[in-house]
């Protein structure tokens, strides 16, 4: 019984040890992706913030006055 545990537990723990994460290249392809949405982020957001600008702004002929009480 006691040899059944130890290998339950070497096992166990090689295939922990076996299991080390994601490879290098898998690495590179998921910051590559994570960049590449960001910088579409970036985009979209200084479009939003350009196109927000030029709707407030507002010349002097487009403001309508309004009578002071």
């Amino acid at each position: 019984m006691k040899k059944l545990f130890s290998l339950i537990i070497v096992a166990g723990a090689l295939s922990i040890v076996s299991c080390g994460g994601p490879s290098k290249e898998d690495a590179e392809k998921a910051a590559a992706l994570v960049k590449s949405q960001m910088d579409s982020v970036e985009k979209i957001a200084a479009a939003g913030l350009n196109s927000a600008m030029k709707d407030s702004t507002a010349t002097k002929d487009s403001v309508v006055a309004t009578p002071a009480k």
